[in-house]
């Protein structure tokens, strides 16, 4: 089992930073350099209080270093060949497409391609897609980790459960409580569409199920089956909550198996965002915890394309979400509950799941870290406590829940964490996919953006976009061709190869400090579906 610092804080090794940069640091965490310009610190989800915080001073220069060695330092250019490129673009890439029934396609969901991009090793990111048997609809979903994987791992694979169960109308409920009451076969409840790589923790998959059951008999006993009607915004903000609340009481608890207790604790220390779509015919729901996105792709009537937000970001660019904080704590602390834009200047994401260090009271988190295991026990991130914590919680995984009606212009949805956000405009996002799905992207006219361009410049555009014409399929999947231009766009907005060459080829220390991870479900309406609808009404 590794260390715990190297499950909250992978570490930099020196030597390659002292390799690539001019200064170096003799020491630092991921999430606590300060020193290095290249870095940052609005890429860092977390930054610990600096009275936690391993601090940096800077190395001789590399000039100084290689002169006074006599050392001569030539620098070395590493490029990936274009099929590199493409194997390490490609590795997460999955794709599925909607069954047809009797030739015709019924749902107004045509398919989706997924793919995640690593920056962090291991990749804090997680994605899950599902269809849900008992009732109508499709589950999608980003989930965007901190101080590790855990938190988001364990919301990938429990979520879309307990918002399955929310969904389902109080016969079935008995139906599934009945059959695992007299040891009968249960019921399938999700058909998960899944890459190889979306494992699930086996482990503590028992532990999963009995708290999904204790949710489910509390529903049960709620619902006397009265009404058959069933509030889809309501359940999606009821499954969050609860899974959270079962995050917070599996680590109080604690368990008797020495990996599992360390395991649900790891869970909850960590944190993850989550943005998750349910699509139910025209009716499509966006439940939104933290600052990953959701964003419509339409085509208007003149073959253009533009982006309706359906998800708000929770965070310090956020008024309303400054202002919520601020009225759920005394007025002595307007100044210290949002600071240096982040919740009680740590943290970024004003909603998450997990990070419990937010919403524990002191005295529980002592409790729990002196009863706990001594990897947890030995780590600084458990062993701190925020500035300024007087009235906690100051966190919560309630989302904001928005809704949208399908229409025929709805092409596509986009899914995906803030990497991507962070390196592409929401219009450029919208505009590269809508060309892609309609194979139109050779056909516009190239624009420079306001560059003065030579005629051998244009001539190069040229000569560029007439080499892609002959692998237009390059890309298989709209979720890699998203990846391809956010990593390796030039001003140009073209893809350069020696620029998406040089960032998928930086050592793993180093990737983190120029981007995040990403990860970017595309899901492609059936305008002919979403307009039968339409008409039947």
């Amino acid at each position: 089992m590794p260390a715990p610092t190297q499950l909250f804080f992978p570490l930099v090794r020196n030597c390659e930073l002292s390799r690539i940069y001019g200064t170096a640091c003799y020491c630092h965490h991921k999430h606590l350099c300060c020193s290095s310009p290249y870095l940052s610190q609005s890429r860092l989800r977390y930054t610990p209080h600096p009275a936690y915080a391993t601090f940096c001073r800077p190395k001789e220069s590399w000039w100084q270093y290689t002169q006074g060695r006599r050392y001569a330092s030539t620098p070395q250019k590493f490029y990936l060949t274009p099929p590199q490129v493409n194997s390490i673009l490609k590795a997460n890439e999955y794709s599925f497409k909607v069954p047809e029934f009797d030739g015709k396609n019924v749902s107004s969901i045509l398919g989706f391609d997924s793919n995640q991009l690593p920056a962090n090793a291991p990749i804090e990111d997680r994605r899950s897609a599902a269809t849900c048997l008992q009732t109508r609809g499709m589950l999608l979903g980003v989930f965007d980790g901190h101080a590790g994987c855990a938190c988001s791992q364990a919301v990938s694979e429990r979520l879309f459960y307990y918002i399955a169960v929310s969904l389902l109308p109080h016969e079935t409920l008995l139906e599934i409580e009945n059959a695992v009451e007299s040891g009968r076969a249960l019921l399938p409840i999700l058909q998960w569409h899944k890459h190889p790589n979306d494992y699930f923790s086996k482990e503590a998959s028992k532990l999963y199920f009995n708290s999904l059951r204790t949710y489910w008999q509390e529903l049960i006993d709620l619902n006397t089956g009265e009404s058959t009607d069933i509030d889809v915004k309501e359940a999606l903000i009821n499954a969050f909550k609860r899974l959270d609340n079962d995050i917070s009481l599996e680590a109080q608890v604690g368990d008797p198996n020495s990996f599992l207790n360390y395991l649900v604790l790891r869970v909850a220390f960590s944190g993850a965002t989550a943005c998750v779509a349910h699509v139910d015919g025209v009716d499509l729901h966006v439940a939104n915890t933290g600052d990953s996105r959701a964003m419509l792709g339409v085509q208007e009537e003149d073959g253009s394309w533009s982006a309706v937000t359906l998800s708000n970001d929770h965070n310090a660019q956020n008024d309303r979400e400054v202002e919520r904080l601020k009225l759920e704590h005394p007025k002595g602390e307007a100044k210290s509950v949002v600071k240096q834009d982040r919740l009680l200047g740590l943290l970024m994401p004003f909603r998450a799941f997990g990070d419990v260090k937010f919403k524990w009271s002191i005295d529980l988190q002592k409790r729990v870290i002196e009863s706990g295991p001594d990897q947890l026990n030995d780590n600084e991130y458990t062993k701190f406590i925020p500035p300024n914590y007087h009235t906690p919680p100051y966190l919560t995984a309630e989302p904001e829940v928005t809704y949208h009606r399908l229409r025929p212009q709805d092409k596509f949805l986009v899914l995906a964490t803030d990497g991507l956000w962070e390196t592409m405009h929401r219009h450029d996002v919208v505009k590269i996919v809508g060309e892609y799905l309609t194979g139109m992207h050779h056909q516009q006219p190239i624009a420079v953006g306001g560059y003065k361009v030579t005629l051998g410049q244009m001539h190069g555009l040229l000569t560029e976009r007439r080499a892609k014409m002959s692998s237009v399929f390059e890309d298989q999947n709209a979720a890699t061709h998203l990846i391809r231009h956010a990593v390796g766009n030039n001003e140009f907005g073209a893809v350069d190869h020696e620029r998406l060459s040089k960032m998928l080829s930086l050592p793993e220390e180093l990737a983190r400090m120029y981007r995040d991870d990403i990860t970017i479900i595309v899901v492609q309406f059936n305008s002919h579906v979403v307009g039968a609808y339409q008409n039947q009404e």
